[in-house]
């Protein structure tokens, strides 16, 4: 059994990572820095009581906190100007333009399915364990990581950047 690492380490080896996922959670880099810096501070809080991986609770507090952000924010606004991309060369997605349809895509997905998603193949966690972090069986993660793959087999926006592809 591991040994559950001191929180400052924590936050400094795996904020980078954590980031990333909470951008694909919000598609917002400033919110995504807004939802880890709240994460961070929910967990440092629960430090003593979280157990030896504290993956597992950091990622279940980026979803329900984004979860209930995106239950009590207003909508209204709507940017006009495409972020600009940041170059990651771990990221291992594509190109740029792809990229953006992936993140348009996602973002179209309910909330529920778009963590099952990001939780599964972004973060590359087990059923099982994606099930413990949002709270629900391992029947209910499949249920919604297969519907939000069949949801982005047929996305508009996938599709049409598809067909100009082949042209």
């Amino acid at each position: 059994m591991r040994e559950r690492p001191d929180y400052a380490t924590y936050v400094t080896d795996r904020s980078p990572r954590l980031l990333k996922t909470a951008y694909l959670l919000c598609r917002d880099w400033g919110q995504a820095e807004d939802l880890l810096q709240t994460a961070l501070v929910k967990a440092w809080r629960a430090w003593r009581r979280v157990g030896d991986d504290p993956d597992p609770y950091v990622y279940r507090i980026l979803v329900n906190t984004h979860r209930s952000w995106a239950k009590r924010r207003w909508r209204g606004e709507r940017p006009t100007a495409a972020p600009p991309d940041r170059h990651d060369p771990s990221d291992t997605i594509g190109a740029a333009e792809d990229k953006a349809m992936l993140w348009e895509a996602l973002g179209r997905l309910p909330h529920g399915q778009r963590a099952a998603v990001v939780l599964r193949y972004f973060e590359d966690l087990s059923e099982r364990q994606v099930a413990a972090i949002l709270g629900c069986s391992v029947g209910t993660v499949k249920s919604q990581t297969s519907k939000a793959l069949a949801k982005l087999r047929v996305d508009p926006g996938i599709l049409a950047g598809s067909q100009q592809g082949r042209e």
